[in-house]
């Protein structure tokens, strides 16, 4: 091409570019911006309130690390979530004990395991990430730590939840309630404006569980993995035999490989129903965004949800599973 024909056909498209909103209607702008996949904000269960935190704080620029956090504040303060934070059911012995994880884009990642006496968990779990140089603190440890960044102790035994446990303690009787109170974790993943993917994993376990039992939800890799280059997957249902599987991190290396993340979801759980004869006895359940903002999630029984804020907008999705086949 000529140079001036060149210069020519670039002061053309510069002028169409320059003039874009002529040539582009009202209508169109507004199904461009509809069709957006990002940013969206997903978790496990029908935590609409959660998700909308979230969501609206990554359309307002949050980011996904941020927004991840606050969002599953919301659960971790809700006195009638009787499994996630303040208010969570006890161990057997009337302990209230807390997990909680939180991953960054970047790869990081903080963890904290049978923490008690501090309402937002998952908060702690940052501080350890940021603030040390490791991953996971348990305990008493955990404890000392968020004292010492300003965390204040609380008791996290409500009068309702006490009183249940009470009544459980006639009998003392422990069976998995399917798609009940007793494993309604809150995983959530948020993917925002940037194109960034943050998780967090929150919880306070099983109803009644024996004194120190850890479920997956703090578990990297297990209740919680993502990869920036990938996406990222969050599970909930009995945490065993999601940790014997590894399935957040199964889920993410199986995008990697070219699986939608409904594709591999649904292999993430036959893996668990394949290998657990006893499947029919428990949930399990798994939620899985790619880079590109589209939604999977599999589940063992049905009764599983997902909540979505996206555009504005907050839904809930209810899951396909293995045994409605």
């Amino acid at each position: 091409m000529k140079r001036r024909n060149f210069i020519i056909n670039t002061g053309i498209a510069g002028a169409a570019l320059s003039a874009t909103p002529s040539l582009f209607s009202q209508p169109i702008l507004n199904e461009l911006k509809m069709n957006k996949s990002y940013p969206v904000a997903v978790a496990t269960w029908n935590f609409q309130n959660a998700t909308k935190m979230a969501g609206k704080m990554l359309e307002n620029g949050a980011s996904a690390l941020d927004a991840v956090e606050k969002g599953v504040m919301v659960e971790e303060a809700n006195l009638k979530n009787t499994t996630v934070g303040d208010g969570g059911a006890p161990d057997r012995d009337g302990n209230v004990t807390l997990d909680a994880c939180i991953m960054s884009p970047e790869g990081n990642a903080g963890s904290v395991v049978y923490l008690k006496e501090i309402a937002h968990p998952v908060s702690v779990a940052r501080k350890v990430m940021e603030e040390t140089p490791h991953v996971m603190l348990a305990g008493e440890g955990a404890l000392q730590f968020a004292i010492q960044q300003g965390f204040q102790r609380k008791n996290l035994l409500t009068e309702d939840s006490e009183k249940a446990w009470k009544e459980w303690l006639e009998h003392k009787e422990y069976k998995p309630i399917i798609n009940i109170e007793n494993h309604d974790t809150i995983g959530m993943l948020c993917l925002d404006e940037n194109g960034d993917i943050a998780g967090a994993c929150t919880t306070s376990g099983l109803s009644y569980k024996m004194n120190g039992r850890v479920g997956d939800s703090p578990i990297i890799g297990a209740g919680l993995f993502l990869d920036n280059e990938v996406g990222g997957a969050v599970g909930t249902g009995m945490g065993e035999a999601i940790m014997k599987s590894v399935g957040s991190f199964l889920i993410v290396e199986l995008m990697r490989q070219g699986k939608s993340p409904q594709e591999a979801c649904e292999e993430a759980v036959m893996r668990t129903v394949r290998k657990a004869p006893n499947h029919k006895d428990f949930q399990v359940a798994y939620v899985a965004m790619n880079k590109q903002g589209e939604i999977g999630s599999y589940c063992i029984h049905k009764g599983f949800s997902y909540a979505k804020f996206h555009n504005g907008e907050s839904t809930n999705n209810l899951s396909l599973s293995y045994m409605e086949e």
